[in-house]
């Protein structure tokens, strides 16, 4: 870019997600390139890391939703002439309303340009809808670019950008299949993924949504057909706040006589690792995801995925591993599926085109092209 551009990026909190890690990924390339970068938010755990990309932070709680939240709106705007804001990157829907109501108070000459991005399948309606407002669009797969052209029919095409999300390769990086010395640390660590027999993961905060029970029930199969030594490890299912949950789960695994082969953890923090160590890494969001980072994480060690042929996660596996996809719910198809990927791996991509400098890039290129 040619000249030092200010990006404001708004997002309600910093605690953890898709939405918050891609903020600081933003951050640290606005200010490797020289850019100056401000994210609005109410903190969170993630501000330490913010701070130590360079990038600065301006506490207001833009996402709680309460009628309370206009008493920001004059903070805000003060913010944007204050800085002079040359872009206002809007990450989620009650920042860029405010972003919006902030925008339209200022002189039309000096009006930063407006960005929003498109992280999730939110319900559709007016709520949501402030989302396809950008003058440019940011869609992080094509499965989210098609569902605003579905559900906001009015949005032209052409301010539509997809954008993937992307994963650093340096941090999974290919590792032998199998790996033993892999799946020795984590049996160090967690005792009970010991065993000799292919070892199932499925990575997941502890909510119905992710699909914990379509595993148990594959797991089941599994042990009761071809692979009767079969494990489970659910890295994130083990929640503060979700006992219940995970008391169901413990609950239907004992049902399923799979508890001794299940183990359910806090969300681990060397993910690469939980992937060199297994044989199959599961994605079974019962609710479609908007990208699916895990397929691309694990794709890169070099582990087969099986998953569920529905919103980002079908989309990445029809591009890079079509033998993983099944029909959405078909558990049938599903223990078919995933005892032929156990038997005979399929070969992993060569490379995985979705990298975080690809993204990182991209999402500048994009700046600049609005900033002129």
């Amino acid at each position: 870019m040619s000249r030092r551009l200010t990006v404001v990026q708004l997002l309600p909190a910093l605690a953890s997600g898709g939405v918050e890690r891609s903020t600081l990924e933003i951050a640290v390339a606005l200010v490797a390139a020289g850019h100056r970068a401000i994210v609005v938010s109410a903190g969170g755990r993630l501000l330490p890391a913010l701070q130590a990309t360079g990038a600065e932070h301006v506490e207001l709680d833009i996402g709680r939703k309460s009628p309370a939240v206009l008493r920001h709106l004059p903070a805000l705007r003060a913010l944007l002439r204050r800085e002079g804001a040359d872009i206002v990157h809007a990450r989620s829907r009650l920042p860029a309303w405010l972003g919006r109501m902030a925008l339209a108070t200022l002189p039309a000459a000096r009006r930063p340009r407006w960005i929003t991005t498109v992280h999730g399948l939110n319900s559709p309606g007016r709520y949501s809808a402030v989302m396809a407002s950008g003058e440019r669009v940011v869609c992080v797969s094509e499965t989210v670019r098609d569902y605003v052209l579905q559900h906001y029919p009015a949005t032209p095409p052409q301010r539509l950008r997809v954008i993937p999300r992307g994963i650093d390769p340096a941090q999974f990086p290919r590792r032998p299949h199998p790996d033993p010395q892999a799946r020795a640390q984590v049996a160090q660590e967690h005792p009970a993924l010991a065993g000799q027999g292919p070892l199932l993961l499925l990575p997941g905060r502890g909510t119905r949504l992710k699909g914990h029970r379509d595993a148990l029930q594959l797991l089941a199969a599994l042990r009761a057909g071809p692979f009767p030594e079969a494990q489970l490890w659910m890295p994130g299912a083990r929640e503060v706040g979700r006992e219940a949950y995970l008391d169901e789960l413990q609950a239907q695994a004992a049902q399923l006589e799979v508890a001794a082969a299940v183990l359910f953890t806090a969300p681990t923090s060397r993910i690469a690792e939980a992937y060199a160590a297994s044989d199959l890494v599961l994605q079974l969001s019962r609710k479609p995801e908007a990208f699916g980072r895990t397929v691309a994480e694990a794709l890169s060690v070099g582990r087969p995925v099986l998953g569920w042929a529905h919103g980002g996660v079908g989309e990445l596996l029809a591009q890079l591993q079509p033998q993983g996809a099944v029909p959405a719910f078909d558990a049938t198809a599903l223990a078919t599926t995933a005892a032929a990927l156990l038997r005979a791996p399929p070969r992993p991509p060569d490379a995985i085109p979705y990298t975080l400098q690809a993204m990182q890039q991209a999402t500048l290129d994009l700046y600049a092209e609005l900033a002129g």
